[in-house]
């Protein structure tokens, strides 16, 4: 039964609560008359049945709290409620942005060990915690790209990016003014060397490599790669956003990057989906540590943090002041609470979890690539392309078991992809239950095919019309 409208639940009988008169003198000075309501029309309801309406709106909605994410590329790992309390202690969520350094201390000192844990994480000496989102990572990473070539007085074109990279990339390098060029994948899934080499240019300014790739994959010819692009003064780019398979086991300054971003809405367990936050720091070799946004913090000594706004060099400010600090906060509790054994730990059993769906499912589902996955794995669902249905009808099933589609149609070099990420924090259990349900719904691929053609039918809102549902986008209540 549909959950009632909080609007359609008002009874003028019941009050729920009194608005206290205002307690702004009359004299001064406010909203003009013509622009105020002398009423609000808001619902009467009682509060018991405030909080039933919203709980009953939140479990319509699917999240990591309430059943298995596998949305490949994401992470979307349990997050610790103690980073939640953390973050919600008075002297972090009670700061404000425009107060004086000498009364935010703590706070700069807390941001300080975070750039130092992130600097010993990605092998990296230097980090930047301003952009909110790895995408706002890349766009800085190709700034700070852009401002190291002209400061050598060369003024390079191009980005070259795989075919396994993420979606966000060529748009992040096209923002920054340069043009993306694709390198293809060779058989194994990895990047064909000899088409690198016939790409680099004396016009190109980097590589943009996600590593582990979009496929799962460990780039495992990386310091071939590295060597190539630094040969012709490029920088080597990494998109981090699937350091769940890497943190502790492995750092990509080891590797040749010269730059990385990181998501700390997906690696560190912060809150993740809907849209935001999200936070993506970028750390950087030496040579570029000049050219980070402003402010930087800077230390006296061994105390009294302090903004530093005397960056000649700096791309300048990507974001309203310094960051999304509660992610931050947050962020900072993950890593403490784990230390370097812990990462290594999270990292392995990622990697265990993904290899585990793979072994069970390949004899199923198609792989592509046979080869250990790092993170993810993925699939294709042309085994399951009876009667016409495509991977979109394998996701939309799903949902009607509680559990999240994994992400489908990306990569874009593998035919109706399937791209699972368990993360490390699912259990065995979890696991087993979904490796079940992609059996079974094999199974009604050629039992009930018509069963997939109309999925979801468990869910509260059922099969959309989605080009017409993005079309005519329409959230309004009309009561």
């Amino acid at each position: 039964m549909p959950i009632p409208l909080i609007f359609e639940q008002n009874n003028p009988a019941i009050h729920c609560s009194h608005i206290p008169k205002s307690d702004i003198p009359d004299d001064v000075q406010g909203l003009p008359d013509d622009l105020r309501r002398q009423e609000l029309d808001l619902p009467q309801v009682a509060e018991p049945e405030v909080m039933r309406h919203f709980v009953n709106l939140s479990t319509m909605n699917h999240h990591v709290d309430k059943g298995f994410y596998p949305l490949g590329s994401c992470t979307m790992k349990y997050n610790p409620k103690v980073n939640e309390n953390i973050s919600a202690l008075p002297g972090f969520a009670g700061l404000h942005p425009y107060q004086p350094a000498s009364t935010i201390q703590g706070a700069l000192k807390m941001m300080l060990s975070l750039e130092e844990w992130l600097c010993e994480i990605t092998g990296l000496p230097a980090v930047t915690l301003q952009p909110a989102a790895g995408s706002h990572g890349e766009l800085t990473g190709m700034f700070l790209t852009q401002a190291y070539h002209l400061a050598n007085g060369e003024h390079r074109k191009k980005v070259l990016i795989p075919d396994s990279s993420h979606g966000t990339n060529p748009a992040s390098i096209v923002m920054a003014g340069f043009e993306p060029v694709h390198i293809p994948s060779n058989e194994r899934g990895r990047i064909d060397i000899a088409a690198l080499q016939n790409a680099l240019k004396p016009d190109v300014a980097a590589l943009m490599v996600t590593n582990p790739s979009t496929l799962g994959l460990f780039e495992d010819q990386i310091d071939e790669v590295a060597e190539a692009v630094h040969s012709i003064g490029a920088l080597l780019y990494m998109d981090g956003a699937n350091m769940n398979a890497l943190m502790g086991l492995a750092r990509p300054g080891d590797m040749g990057f010269d730059i990385v971003h990181l998501n700390l809405h997906k690696t560190f367990s912060t809150p993740h989906g809907g849209g935001g936050p999200g936070s993506g720091p970028v750390a950087v070799i030496a040579e570029l540590e000049k050219f980070l946004p402003i402010p930087r913090i800077k230390v006296d000594g061994v105390e009294n943090p302090d903004w530093d706004w005397d960056r000649p060099d700096s791309i300048g400010r990507v974001q309203s002041f310094f960051g999304n600090f509660s992610i931050l906060v947050r962020a900072a509790a993950y890593i403490r609470s784990l230390g370097g054994e812990g990462f290594k730990n999270v990292s392995e059993t990622a990697i265990l979890n993904a290899n585990y769906i793979r072994t069970r499912l390949m004899d199923i589902y198609k792989l592509p690539y046979n080869d250990l996955c790092m993170h993810e794995v993925v699939f294709s669902a042309d085994n399951q392309s009876n009667d016409g249905l495509k991977a979109v009808n394998i996701a939309k099933r799903l949902l009607d078991f509680g559990i999240h589609a994994p992400t489908i149609n990306f990569p874009l070099i593998v035919h109706e992809a399937l791209m699972i990420e368990p993360t490390e924090t699912e259990t065995l259990g979890t696991l087993d239950n979904f490796i079940e349900v992609m059996r079974r719904i094999d199974q009604e691929v050629n039992e009930t095919p018509e069963m997939l053609k109309n999925a979801p039918l468990k869910t509260p809102v059922f099969r959309l019309d989605e080009v017409m549902a993005a079309r005519k986008l329409d959230v309004k209540y009309e009561g």
